[in-house]
């Protein structure tokens, strides 16, 4: 499957995990859109026009939901890729939900997931098996 990996890049920590889990997503033989590898150098519009391109390009989109209010930028691909009626699959992992901390999914992206991921707390080795079941649930209900 061809997909979209959406989530914050920010800090080396962001960006680290997403280069982990897109690499086990990629060694289990799905092509993968990161966008922090396609954007060094470009500028705004550059960027934009390449994440869009990217998302129309893939098959469906994983969306990291992680914190009290998920990334701006990671929501909007999150509605973009509903929008073309491609499959999204939504990953929290954030541990400040068992705090009730982190509150529930806005109603806007939870429904607009496929499938949702809920792990608080969970390792990057039970994070990237969850996403692999999850598309493969798709690959199944797509047949």
């Amino acid at each position: 499957m061809k997909l979209y990996f959406a989530g914050p890049l920010f800090t080396t920590a962001e960006r680290t995990w997403n280069a982990e889990v897109t690499a086990a997503l990629r060694a289990a033989g799905h092509e993968v859109f990161l966008p922090q590898e396609q954007e060094p150098g470009r500028d705004a519009a550059g960027i934009f026009a390449t994440d869009v391109a990217g998302i129309d390009w893939a098959d469906g989109l994983v969306a990291i939901m992680d914190g009290p209010d998920p990334d701006s930028g990671t929501s909007w691909e999150v509605g973009y890729a509903f929008g073309l009626k491609k499959w999204i699959v939504l990953v929290r992992t954030d541990i400040r939900a068992h705090a009730g901390s982190a509150g529930d999914y806005n109603t806007m992206l939870a429904e607009a997931a496929t499938i949702r991921i809920d792990v608080p707390g969970a390792s990057t080795v039970e994070v990237i098996a969850q996403i692999l079941g999850a598309m493969s649930r798709i690959e199944t209900d797509s047949a």
